[in-house]
């Protein structure tokens, strides 16, 4: 009867009948945090590309980095431990404690990644393990290319190279897995910072003229194998040919005579210099390295790439890059008309 009395009372006054079935509304679940990778991946511009690679390994406290699916790796980082020297990316751990050169991972390869994501390992060796290896870089200094067996008939005959030479020449290299290292790491090479194997090579290339795009091009693409073309952007400004080819500076508008006969790289102020560089940086959208016109170089040359940013200079000299090398002068293996693999496995083992 009680039921009864409340409920007439509550219809008298315009109240609801309560509902005995009804309960109290559970809290909504607290989102779970993205983690680091989710949460890069969330930035990407296109996400259909986009791999999160994650670090891993002794010492190392690094945020993952976004790269591009298809793309060379980009600023994979060097980092440092006391006590020891770095010694490169490997795939697993496994990778990583046997450092076996075939495995390690590097910008001279295109980006791979499975559900967006990728971890990469560390590898280190002592200051006395990478100073006994005694690693000496060569940087190939390639310039233009004919397909005449014989070569052309002009003064500059010695700088167009028979493209089946050049092709033998890189299949040698590709057959026999060189590692390709890329300019940061060479420049961290250099300081003692980094562990480079032996049995590593640079290519490079100048000028770019018609026939490197032409003819060469095709032949590093083919093989996958990473080259730099020094490029003066006063004539290009064009992007890159291929992912596999980096376009660095040789510089904007110092690739002709200066007063004095020689390049113009030795024939104006430090300023002038920097300037003309920094153009080629902004086009090329790189500082990593820049190549002297014709090799001409000076002290005033020197200040001015270095007022620019540059923390690398490639000349014409002949020799190897070494723990300790000029950063400023690095010297190349020039490869000339007539040179076969045979003669550049001489060159460089």
């Amino acid at each position: 009867m009680a039921v009864t009395i409340t409920t007439a009372v509550h219809a008298l006054f315009g109240g609801t009948t309560p509902d005995a079935t009804a309960t109290t509304p559970s809290p909504s679940p607290t989102p779970t945090p993205l983690t680091p990778e989710e949460a890069l991946l969330k930035t990407a511009a296109d996400p259909t590309k986009a791999c999160a690679v994650s670090f891993r390994g002794d010492g190392i406290a690094l945020a993952p980095m976004l790269q591009t699916a298809g793309v060379l790796f980009t600023g994979l980082p060097i980092p440092e431990r006391a006590g020891s020297v770095f010694a490169g990316w490997y795939p697993t751990p496994e990778t990583a404690q046997t450092q076996t050169q075939t495995d390690r991972v590097n910008g001279s390869q295109l980006t791979t990644c499975v559900g967006h994501r990728r971890t990469l390992y560390a590898a280190w060796v002592t200051p006395e393990q990478n100073t006994a290896a005694g690693s000496k870089i060569p940087i190939l200094m390639y310039h233009w290319f004919t397909s005449k067996p014989g070569g052309e008939d002009n003064w500059l005959r010695g700088n167009y190279i028979y493209i089946e030479d050049f092709r033998a020449q890189m299949a040698y290299i590709a057959t026999s897995k060189f590692y390709l290292p890329t300019w940061d790491e060479l420049n961290a090479f250099i300081d003692g910072k980094l562990y480079l194997p032996p049995h590593s090579v640079i290519i490079t290339d100048d000028d770019n003229e018609p026939t490197w795009f032409q003819l060469a091009v095709p032949v590093v693409t083919e093989d996958k194998l990473l080259a730099t073309s020094f490029v003066i952007t006063s004539t290009r400004q064009e992007g890159s040919p291929s992912a596999y080819v980096l376009q660095r500076s040789h510089t904007d508008d110092m690739h002709r005579a200066g007063d004095n006969g020689k390049g113009r790289m030795v024939n104006l102020s430090a300023d002038e210099v920097a300037a003309d560089v920094e153009k080629s940086a902004q086009i090329l959208g790189a500082k990593e390295v820049v190549a002297y016109p014709f090799g001409h170089y000076n002290v005033t040359a020197e200040e001015g790439v270095t007022k620019a940013g540059f923390p690398l200079a490639r000349t014409t000299e002949y020799g190897m890059v070494k723990i300790g090398t000029p950063k400023l002068e690095l010297p190349v293996v020039r490869v000339n008309y007539g040179d076969t693999a045979d003669d550049l496995k001489r060159a460089i083992g």
